[in-house]
């Protein structure tokens, strides 16, 4: 396993498990501020280094999610900074959302890395 997907699953994995607590807990409060700013920082990890993963030498349709990630989770920074509570809530219920999504469809599905590792390939 490379280096780029080993960085890519040690900053995904915690996302997502972060990403239900925060989804789960009080909002506005000091813990839900820190632990979104960690999964921010995590969630823009795996998407960066998502462009270093590449099948047969390219990109593939599944880059475009890190792209929306990155913007969706740069406009929610944005909106929060500016009290804009709707549009932080729906870019970063949006951006879990579709990680999650991503997780379960795209990554396990046969002929995926993930998937050869988990089950073989």
């Amino acid at each position: 396993m490379s280096i780029q997907i080993m960085i890519h699953l040690i900053s995904i994995i915690p996302a997502l498990l972060l990403g239900i607590f925060i989804l789960t807990q009080e909002k506005g409060t000091h813990t839900h501020k820190l632990v979104g700013k960690t999964w921010v920082v995590l969630m823009l990890t795996s998407s960066l280094v998502s462009f270093f993963i590449q099948t047969n030498g390219g990109f593939s349709w599944i880059h475009i999610l890190s792209i929306i990630s990155i913007s969706s989770i740069s406009v929610g920074i944005w909106a929060i900074r500016n009290n804009k509570l709707i549009i932080h809530k729906g870019c970063m219920i949006g951006a879990f959302t579709g990680t999650f999504i991503a997780g379960i469809v795209a990554t396990v599905s046969p002929g995926r890395i993930v998937h050869n590792f988990l089950f073989g390939g």
